[in-house]
């Protein structure tokens, strides 16, 4: 028996919806503009929640990285862009505000313990840990220190690091995602048979972050029993940006939303019946009777 995670007001786990999450990360390009329209966007999408992302730049990145040569719209080094990227207090104060508006919940992938820390004040209901800090134990601590349910994506990651993550984490709350960390991914590597493995191995709720081309795969990851699908969403995925070639536009998130519906009440309860509509049809088209039959 797995126990369902409580995020927000929607229980997320195994019998329940599946939890659908637009990864706005940093495909807003720093324009608060066009991260409402992508908020926009997943709530007409049928969404649950959208995510960002939040680093404490020169923390997350060393000072040689910063200084590294790289054209980009805010100027001509890596740490043009990513300051230029970050969301500050006036700027979440105003997504929270309007996913408020727009009755749709919002969290983030918070990179280092700062941040974590940051995002606390606005009482968020979950927090994602990304593919790329699973091993940083000291972060692992400070989400678990928090209390709030915990989304554990495990792109890049051996069991063996997975196993040591669950350690630290507990159980407790937790939500594991199957991913692989490639932008975009290819179908032949996208294993999603891991999804009922993983859910076999740690007993907790699991989900699939998905960063292929198209949408049959994410749906079938439900079909699989992931309780929980997240995707990069765009205005464009031809917009400048590192993870808009890997996103979904909103026209593909509806259909997706709508896909995963479909699918969750196609799987129905695995019990053989035979339906009041196939009634007429078994009597037209049997030759004996198999009412009659026993056993």
């Amino acid at each position: 028996m797995i126990d369902p995670v409580r995020i927000g007001d929607r229980l997320v786990g195994p019998g329940h919806p599946c939890f659908v999450t637009a990864e706005i990360g940093i495909n807003h390009n720093g324009d608060m503009e066009i991260a409402k329209r992508l908020v926009d966007a997943s709530v007409e999408s049928g969404c649950d929640a959208v995510k960002f992302q939040k680093r404490t730049v020169d923390v997350v990145y060393t000072a040689e990285e910063l200084a590294r040569e790289r054209e980009n719209p805010f100027g001509r080094t890596n740490g043009d862009l990513k300051y230029g990227l970050e969301f500050g207090l006036d700027a979440y104060k105003e997504v929270d505000s309007y996913c408020r508006s727009k009755n749709i919940l919002w969290f983030v992938s918070a990179w280092d313990e700062a941040s974590v820390d940051f995002t606390e004040a606005f009482n968020p209901p979950c927090y994602k840990i990304a593919s790329a800090s699973l091993t940083d134990d000291g972060l692992l601590k400070r989400h678990r220190d928090t209390g709030r349910p915990i989304i554990l994506s495990t792109g890049m990651s051996s069991l063996a690091q997975i196993d040591h993550a669950v350690e630290i984490l507990g159980t407790k709350g937790l939500i594991i995602l199957h991913a692989t960390s490639t932008y975009p991914s290819k179908p032949e590597e996208l294993n999603l048979r891991c999804i009922p493995m993983l859910t076999e191995r740690y007993g907790v709720p699991v989900g699939y972050s998905g960063h292929e081309v198209g949408l049959s795969t994410s749906a079938a990851a439900v079909a699989l029993g992931a309780c929980m699908v997240e995707r990069h969403i765009t205005l464009d995925r031809a917009m400048w940006g590192s993870d808009q070639a890997a996103s979904v536009e909103p026209q593909g998130f509806h259909r997706l939303v709508r896909d995963i519906r479909t699918i969750e009440t196609a799987l129905g309860n695995g019990e053989k019946v035979v339906y009041p509509s196939e009634v007429p049809i078994r009597e037209k088209l049997r030759r004996i009777d198999t009412r009659r039959l026993v056993g």
